[in-house]
């Protein structure tokens, strides 16, 4: 079977994602950013484009969005897919990196066995505020509108938290749904 491909786009937790793929016995590979489009088409069943410092230094990740392959953003990837997308990300009012209390407003595949409420652990420094055509909101909180959105026709989702650390309540369970999208 293919990997998933963990995109790395500079950020201290990509590592942290491709071990908690690897723990979970998912296969995966981490790659750069400025991988060819046409080799991530023949080489993987799903990528997540991980969190980095800045927009500018995200390579050729946005072409990725068009592969037709399932795409989990998180964090600076959910910017890269927003603006990607025609979407608008702005620097966030709240900022810093801590706890967050976040809704979920629209059960689908990514999210599937959360409760309502969940608390995550995740950076606001910047935030989607305003949505690319074609998106659902899929999860807000009292400091950010778009805390998770997805294109659930193509399959694309994107998380302004890190699932992939130990203080995010469950983030495991994002991983284990998105294997299983990548396996449809």
């Amino acid at each position: 079977m293919l990997p998933i491909y963990v995109v790395n786009n500079y950020g201290q937790f990509n590592h942290l994602i491709l071990r908690s793929l690897r723990d979970m016995d998912v296969e995966a590979t981490m790659i750069s950013n400025e991988t060819a489009p046409a080799e991530v088409a023949e080489g993987c069943r799903g990528i997540i484009l991980g969190g980095g410092p800045m927009i500018e230094r995200a390579g050729r990740a946005a072409e990725y969005l068009g592969l037709g392959i399932p795409v989990l953003g998180i964090c600076l990837g959910l910017h890269i897919m927003a603006t990607g997308r025609g979407g608008t990300v702005v620097k966030g009012a709240s900022g810093g990196y801590g706890a967050v209390g976040v809704d979920l407003v629209c059960k689908n595949d990514l999210l599937a066995g959360y409760p309502d409420r969940i608390r995550v652990w995740a950076s606001h420094a910047d935030e989607v505020s305003v949505m690319p055509g074609g998106f659902t909101l899929l999860a807000r909180s009292n400091i950010c509108g778009v805390e998770a959105m997805a294109d659930l026709e193509n399959r694309l989702y994107g998380l302004q938290w890190h699932p992939e650390v130990s203080h995010t309540e469950n983030g495991r369970l994002v991983f284990e749904n998105f294997d299983r999208i990548c396996r449809e």
